[in-house]
């Protein structure tokens, strides 16, 4: 199938009040068609793997088509030069999280990226350091918890980031953490505590809304029950 034959599938998949909502959720509305994570992920599967179309894709510009190459690329094909390549065209939280934890986590440099990306200034490269923190404490089932101890220090920098998409991904790389086992718990908990400690309003609401959840019954008992 050619790019160009999707793009005419997308448009007649497209909904403008979807763009609409999209919107009011801080989604970009701009070569946004509408089209929702719901079609585009069996679109998806149906195409199949294919590295090409999805390089093609995303160089339409088209929210739809870029969530819809993320969908269909192959992870062992991404190459880092791609990965930055992509990351420096984020301009939309969806298309950001969405490429860290359904793709780019399954790549060899997901971790590499985290230290890269996050020393880098623009809000939605950084913010893809977290996706991906956020990412890997789900999918990446073989990591040690040294390999996320790590990153208390780099977490704990960027607390005080008052960007919006910054902060809300922070917390989320927190909350992720702590729901990977009891150990991972304990010193999340312990990393806010000390998070609330900081001089700045974005750090104690990282900080009080990654303790109530991390400190939940709802959460404990999940933790506990999974296998140590």
């Amino acid at each position: 199938m050619e790019p160009s034959e999707i793009i005419k599938q997308l448009k007649t998949m497209g909904n403008s009040e979807n763009v609409k909502g999209m919107a009011r959720y801080g989604i970009n509305p701009n070569n946004n068609y509408g089209v929702s994570i719901y079609q585009l992920r069996p679109m998806a599967k149906e195409i199949g793997q294919n590295h090409s179309l999805a390089l093609k894709l995303w160089q339409t510009g088209v929210h739809d088509a870029r969530l819809l190459a993320v969908f269909i690329e192959n992870p062992s094909e991404v190459t880092s030069k791609q990965m930055d390549s992509w990351a420096n065209d984020f301009d939309s939280w969806d298309i950001c999280d969405q490429a860290c934890t359904s793709l780019f986590d399954q790549t060899n440099f997901a971790w590499d990226k985290i230290f890269e990306w996050s020393k880098r200034d623009e809000e939605f490269v950084k913010r893809a350091a977290f996706s991906l923190i956020s990412g890997l404490s789900v999918h990446d089932k073989k990591a040690d918890d040294k390999k996320f101890e790590q990153l208390i220090p780099l977490i704990k920098k960027n607390s005080t980031d008052e960007r919006n998409y910054v902060k809300k991904a922070v917390n989320w790389a927190i909350r992720n953490i702590g729901k990977r086992n009891m150990s991972l718990n304990k010193k999340m908990i312990k990393l806010s505590e000390e998070i609330l400690k900081i001089d700045s309003k974005t750090a104690r609401w990282i900080a009080k809304d990654a303790i109530r959840e991390l400190t939940s019954e709802k959460i404990q008992k999940k933790i506990k029950n999974k296998k140590q």
